[in-house]
């Protein structure tokens, strides 16, 4: 397994995805989002892997007015300003391989051991 945690250091469910792999000793690499945003071929890895750009954004986010405007930008544009804009992204985004969750998702992670 070669475990990728997506997240902020401040995130609550981030800090859960750490200590959910820690826990079984599973080894993962932690990416902050503050400081290194995802890649465009990460975040279209994990876009295919969650089913599109919807699942990706933080109806919560404290940006509002950055998913209001992807929410209703077309869908040509949408990826590019979601790339702009990762502070709108749920957390944390966990990667192994091809497939990815985004959110605390533990019953998908432990399909994966």
């Amino acid at each position: 397994m070669n475990i990728q945690i997506f997240g902020t250091k401040k995130s609550f469910d981030t800090k859960k995805a750490q200590r959910w792999f820690k826990e079984r000793r599973i080894r993962f690499q932690f990416i902050d989002l503050k400081e290194k945003g995802m890649s465009k071929g990460e975040l279209t890895s994990v876009m295919r892997a969650v089913g599109g750009i919807e699942g990706l954004i933080d109806p919560a986010a404290k940006d509002q007015d950055a998913v209001a405007l992807i929410t209703y930008l077309a869908e040509s544009q949408k990826f590019d300003k979601l790339l702009e804009n990762q502070q709108v992204l749920r957390e944390p985004i966990v990667r192994n391989g091809r497939a990815a969750t985004v959110g605390y998702d533990p019953d998908a992670w432990s399909r994966w051991e």
